[in-house]
């Protein structure tokens, strides 16, 4: 979690400092809204609002103990959501980015542009469930539907985003960056984890329901 601090802090001073053109992108997409756009992105950047992703997290993370009578998908799941809400926290307010000069749909949280707390919030949740479940599906289309529509989630919660006047395009990229390392480092210190004989944690991974 450090690492990921350190390198968001140094992509987003970067970014700040260098990237500049992105305002050109802003405003395309402002320029082009239609009341039917405007009605679908606010669906899909509420896809990943606060309340809805605290719930959501919390609900899931019953859910998965209750099924599966242990605590180490729900304590993932929970890991990885928050890993990345501490990281955003962390950083955003230090680089400092101010939101797109363009109209914004939303009203504007305190916290900087960069980077999307909600398209990190996404990765995290989305596809932390879909890793979850995967991890107990056999039939391989199953597996493909869950990932599709778990990927397509933080993608339309990005575009949404942008097109809304909340983020500029390289916010919405380093969201999606810090989700997955979110993602990984949680599966792989929780989900993966398992004690060997002797008392030391080696890695593997959980036994498919058949």
């Amino acid at each position: 979690m450090l690492l990921m601090a350190a390198l968001t802090y140094g992509a987003g001073t970067l970014v700040f400092a260098h990237l500049t053109g992105e305002a050109a992108v802003s405003r395309a997409m402002a320029a082009g809204r239609t009341s039917l756009g405007n009605e679908l992105t606010d669906f899909g950047s509420s896809l990943s609002d606060t309340p809805y992703i605290v719930a959501l997290t919390a609900v899931t993370a019953i859910v998965l103990r209750l099924v599966l009578r242990r605590w180490r998908e729900s304590i993932f799941l929970i890991a990885a959501v928050w890993s990345q809400s501490l990281v955003f926290l962390a950083t955003t307010n230090v680089v400092g980015r101010h939101r797109p000069p363009v109209p914004h749909l939303d009203e504007a949280p305190p916290t900087s542009s960069f980077p999307s707390g909600h398209v990190s919030a996404a990765v995290a949740f989305y596809c932390g469930v879909a890793l979850v479940l995967t991890t107990h599906v056999r039939n391989r289309a199953l597996r493909v539907m869950i990932w599709a529509l778990s990927a397509a989630a933080p993608l339309a919660v990005g575009f949404s985003r942008v097109y809304r006047g909340m983020h500029f395009v390289t916010d919405v990229l380093w969201g999606l960056l810090l989700g997955i390392g979110c993602v990984v480092m949680a599966a792989r210190a929780i989900l993966y984890a398992r004690r060997a004989p002797g008392g030391q944690r080696s890695r593997a991974r959980p036994s498919s329901s058949r």
